[in-house]
């Protein structure tokens, strides 16, 4: 790796030249193969990835079964995506991503929350649909493409069913007290929520006008002067608690404004997402500290563990937006972050959760590298 000078001019108080080990393209996607391949020898036996082994006391709160079910059809609509977009012309994953995406076609559609608070299945409708989208590209049945359709439909169709009654969506509802969640939409819910539904959108799924524009606006009014978005609207309240600072909103802030920008909030500029990725890069050191921590929000600002490659997700989709001569300086610098942090058997990590963990912390990793490749410039 050779020495790369990184200048970050994104906001006022973001000014620097920061030294950044930039890795070659040739790293990079030696990563990546290192990633897929992990990926490939830990796949069930039945298509999933994940399960809920590895059970630990300080496990979050998970009512079984459907949390289990939720979970491991979000990992594995991710690691569904990130086969695809890396290894989908590779006749040697041909059967890997085929019984892959066999299992989301047949589970998908009976998945729903697990109790009454525990709406987890929300993150499962979300990336399913983001792995459906990618099937629906590749697919060359018109049946196949049918079938795919119909799933996400349905899939939409969940996402209305399971909607905040303020709009958008949150993963826990304390009310108990409704049909449809009365609980707080949270910001990066929302997020994830809508960048789905516009790649749903794109391959031609309608998408309710009702439902997207109540999400926007659930994002809008949790964001700040700052470009910081409130963890979720019920910190309203309390805007400069350490989650929704900065610092603590590292891992959301790209996901959120990503969000908006697809669904045309012209507010969100590129001037914006450069302030944020800056931000992201420089003082990356407050995700870190959360990384591989087995408490949520037990470090600084109160950062999850699962915070940290989310947000680098996100933020390498707020890259491609970018103009493709201001592409390259953040591609390097996250980059740099990602690919030393691959396991020695080629996964990532980021939060000790059953057997989830090295799954989704992969495929998010692994789809964040993609759009580092040098050679991926922007349309």
């Amino acid at each position: 790796m050779s020495l790369t000078c990184l200048p970050f001019l994104g906001g006022k108080d973001e000014n620097a030249s920061l030294p950044v080990v930039a890795p070659s393209e040739a790293q990079i996607s030696k990563s990546i193969d290192r990633g897929c391949e992990f990926l490939r020898k830990i796949q069930n036996k039945d298509g999933s990835w994940g399960s809920a082994r590895q059970t630990k006391g300080l496990n979050i709160f998970a009512p079984v079964p459907g949390s289990h079910r939720a979970f491991r059809l979000a990992v594995t609509a991710l690691s569904i995506c990130a086969l695809i977009e890396n290894k989908g012309d590779d006749e040697e994953y041909i059967e890997t991503i085929g019984r892959a995406q066999d299992h989301l076609l047949e589970n998908l559609p009976n998945l729903r929350r697990a109790t009454p608070m525990a709406v987890y299945n929300v993150w499962a409708h979300c990336y399913g649909l983001q792995a459906l989208s990618r099937m629906h590209s590749k697919a060359r049945e018109s049946e196949k493409k049918q079938k795919i359709e119909e799933v996400m439909i349905q899939q939409v169709k969940m996402l209305q069913k399971y909607e905040s009654v303020d709009g958008g969506w949150g993963y826990y509802d304390f009310n108990l007290q409704t049909k449809q969640p009365s609980g707080s939409s949270i910001s990066f819910v929302n997020a994830t929520g809508l960048v789905a539904l516009k790649e749903a959108q794109e391959r031609g799924i309608e998408i309710p006008k009702k439902l997207s524009d109540r999400a926007i606006a659930a994002i809008q009014r949790q964001r700040l002067p700052d470009h910081s978005y409130l963890y979720g609207e019920y910190l309203k309240y309390k805007p400069r608690r350490g989650i929704n600072r900065p610092a603590g909103s590292l891992g959301r802030s790209h996901a959120c404004n990503v969000a908006l920008q697809l669904w045309g909030d012209e507010t969100v500029t590129d001037q914006v997402h450069k302030i944020c990725l800056d931000r992201l890069i420089k003082r990356n050191g407050w995700l870190d500290m959360g990384r591989k921590r087995p408490i949520p929000h037990e470090s600084w600002a109160a950062v999850a563990g699962y915070f940290f490659y989310y947000g680098h997700l996100y933020a390498s989709f707020c890259i491609e937006t970018l103009k493709a001569k201001d592409q390259p300086v953040y591609k390097r610098g996250l980059a740099a972050i990602l690919v030393p942090l691959q396991e020695k058997d080629g996964s990532w990590w980021d939060f000790p959760f059953y057997d989830y963990h090295q799954q989704y912390g992969t495929a998010m990793a692994l789809l964040s590298l993609r759009r580092c490749l040098p050679s991926k410039a922007a349309d």
